[in-house]
């Protein structure tokens, strides 16, 4: 009997692909799952693999290697697809697929497999990191093969006598990790709807949250986060506090209509708290610490990190060549940022860095001023130089004058 491995959510998709790889291909599965922050979605991770029909369960705690390996690159980078998402979903797929290629080889299988769709970026992101982590192996997609609706599915799980009660809710698709939390279908489909309440649960509803806003203080040491509010604590620990305090503040809801990989736009609800405000300190202290042109270029990275994590391409010369841009710029990027957090909304609104290149005495229009206000004079006319050149060559000649309205005697 052939063994296939297979990537394991304990979701109904992967549910349903226990039985259907057995059926199908008369093949032994054994599962994969990894502890990436989920909570209690993984309780009965196990018996829920064993009871679907497969031979063995391979449980992971990836938590502390996520955190320090996938998550922290991306934040580091700025990497926010499409300018807002932080990428939680997409960032645990290459960690995924690196166990998954580690599991078939201690397993002796030929074969892996997953949940993704045809629709969707999972089956992308997930086989381009196998093909470049281990190409001899064959890789299976029953979500793509079996053409069922997800009603279809239900009925093919109950027809099986698997349970999914607490595994998933049938109307949404729901993917959570330490990062956050990804929601889609159902009425979600419908663009003009407003996402209903009972969706989110790492967030309060902002027009509930307290009267009065809250201040945290997030420190950092070359771009890691190691602090919050004075007390050290290690990355795991320090994203689920933020996670807690954030959320609580109805902070990181993202409602977006995103570019899938395939080419369609899909409507996506996020829910990250620390996510949110982590992405928005390490931008401000960042942009504290370097110069303008060093900042821009870094926002250019940042997008291209973003596309890259998206688009699958996590195991490429690329992304090595981009993270030895980016600790690079991470070297000066230390200090504290103070966020304001209220009803929703983040704020940044201190910062203070031992490498800032802002100087008061520079900047302040009070005593104590240290500008050369000689020198401005100069520096304008240099700089307006090449408008002046344009002016007297005629180059604006082809344009009308703005009419000027007759004075009113």
């Amino acid at each position: 009997m052939s063994r296939i491995v297979l990537a394991y959510s304990g979701g109904l998709d992967t549910s349903v692909a226990i039985p259907w790889l057995v059926e199908h291909l008369g093949a032994e599965v054994v599962t994969v799952t990894l502890d990436l922050g989920q909570g209690k979605e993984l309780e009965h991770v196990r018996a829920r693999a064993i009871g679907a029909g497969a031979a063995r369960c391979h449980v992971l705690d990836c938590r502390d290697e996520f955190a320090r390996e996938y998550i922290l690159p991306a934040l580091q980078a700025g990497a926010l697809y499409e300018g807002h998402y932080p990428l939680a979903s997409a960032l645990a797929r290459p960690l995924i697929a690196r166990r998954l290629v580690e599991i078939a080889r201690m397993e002796g299988a030929s074969t892996v497999a997953h949940g993704g769709t045809a629709k969707g970026n999972n089956q992308v992101r997930l086989e381009l990191s196998i093909r470049a982590l281990d190409p001899s192996l064959t890789v299976r997609a029953p979500a793509r093969d079996w053409g069922m609706s997800r009603a279809d599915e239900l009925a093919f799980a109950r027809a099986r006598g698997i349970a999914m009660t607490g595994a998933t809710d049938p109307v949404y698709s729901i993917d959570t990790n330490l990062w956050g939390r990804s929601v889609q279908c159902g009425v979600l489909d419908d663009p003009w709807q407003e996402a209903p309440a009972d969706i989110f649960t790492l967030t309060r509803e902002p027009a509930a949250c307290a009267g009065e806003p809250a201040y945290v203080e997030v420190g950092f040491e070359q771009g890691v986060p190691v602090s919050v509010n004075g007390v050290a604590m290690p990355l795991v620990e320090l994203v689920d506090a933020l996670t807690t305090i954030a959320g609580d503040h109805g902070v990181g809801r993202i409602d977006m209509v995103e570019n899938r990989i395939v080419g369609i736009k899909t409507r996506e609800i996020y829910e990250a708290p620390a996510a949110v405000v982590l992405h928005a300190a390490h931008r401000d202290l960042e942009r504290f610490v370097t110069g303008r042109d060093l900042a821009r270029l870094s926002d250019v990275v940042a997008v291209s990190y973003a596309d890259l994590v998206y688009e699958g391409r996590w195991f490429t010369p690329t992304r090595d060549a981009l993270d030895a841009f980016v600790a690079r710029v991470q070297q000066r990027v230390t200090g504290t940022v103070r966020l304001k957090l209220f009803h929703g909304d983040v704020r940044v609104v201190g910062r203070t860095s031992p490498y800032a290149q802002y100087e008061p005495a520079l900047a302040t229009q009070e005593g104590g001023d240290r500008f050369d206000h000689a020198a401005a004079a100069g520096f304008v006319r240099m700089l307006g130089g090449p408008v002046e050149i344009a002016a007297r060559a005629g180059a604006h000649t082809d344009r009308e004058a703005p009419s000027v309205p007759p004075a009113k005697v």
